[in-house]
């Protein structure tokens, strides 16, 4: 299938297939159209399906939906306007079409009869996306999970070594972590790891993935070399000196890092990173170090 490129999340612009009304006023098959909309579990290409055999039969120019947090979109924006609300598990589902002309009521009803099939498999796709989010991510930080660390490490090391583009690493904790939960309890450290887990996501590059691969520590996957890590540590340590939330706890964080070569695997990479991380604790923590 090749709808994937057809619909986007909150899209500023609407894209467009030149295929759309291909085949307008032919009898839809329900049967084909049932089984293309459940050949996929990527909501996405789901809602482009969706839009291209909508397009194929009707005087569509485009659709788009919105369903608790997602919006899709296929087509163009323009022509009238036809807005329908349908109800599902409890759910209000958006659908606003834009027609060359109004519709007959032939077409109306081959409307909604394609609209009603679109449901089930776009919330098992929903579904199906969420839990993929949430084997991936962790729960109280929102970065990615230890198993997701470990895919994407491979992945970016393969990457570097096929495009022989820079690959650095970065370790980080929290100093002193353990005392902060023995004296504040784990609610506050659960406070803390959250809002030191938006500080990873708010500093890091678009092209850079961070971690949290266990209590209080965590890992940033780097697209560059150490210079550029050294770029990202010293953001961390000032948004950590910034954070006031962090402050008023005397929340630090030591980070180590080391850029890759080919002759390292994954877990010589890291290692070479936690060492650097234990020098920056002995050179007094809230710093880092770069592996020599």
């Amino acid at each position: 299938m090749d709808f994937g490129l057809a619909t986007a999340y909150y899209p500023e612009e609407y894209r467009y297939q030149n295929a759309h009304n291909a085949r307008l006023g032919n009898t839809p098959d329900m049967t084909k159209i049932i089984q293309q909309l459940h050949e996929s579990l990527d909501p996405r290409t789901v809602f482009a399906c969706f839009g291209k055999v909508m397009g194929q039969h009707l005087p569509i120019q485009g659709v788009a939906l919105r369903y608790k947090d997602y919006q899709f979109a296929w087509g163009r924006k323009q022509g009238l306007e036809i807005k329908q609300h349908l109800e599902v598990s409890g759910e209000t589902v958006t659908l606003n079409y834009h027609v060359n002309s109004p519709l007959m009521p032939s077409q109306a009803e081959i409307m909604q009869q394609i609209q009603g099939y679109l449901l089930q498999p776009l919330v098992n796709a929903t579904r199906y996306s969420e839990m993929a989010k949430q084997a991936m991510f962790d729960s109280l930080t929102q970065l990615g999970n230890r198993h997701y660390y470990n895919e994407s490490i491979r992945q970016a090391i393969a990457q570097a070594g096929r495009s022989h583009q820079a690959l650095s690493m970065i370790v980080l904790d929290l100093d002193n972590f353990k005392m902060l939960n023995d004296r504040y309890g784990h609610l506050i450290g659960d406070q803390v790891l959250t809002a030191f887990g938006q500080i990873l996501s708010n500093s890091i590059r678009a092209t850079d993935q961070a971690f949290r691969t266990g209590g209080d520590e965590f890992v940033i996957i780097v697209q560059g070399d150490k210079q550029a890590a050294s770029i990202l540590c010293d953001r961390i340590l000032t948004a950590i000196g910034d954070n006031i939330q962090l402050g008023k706890y005397s929340v630090h964080s030591s980070l180590g890092l080391t850029q890759w070569h080919a002759q390292l695997n994954a877990d010589q990479l890291y290692d070479q990173a936690d060492k650097a991380l234990y020098e920056a604790k002995a050179a007094g923590r809230n710093c880092y170090k770069v592996a020599s």
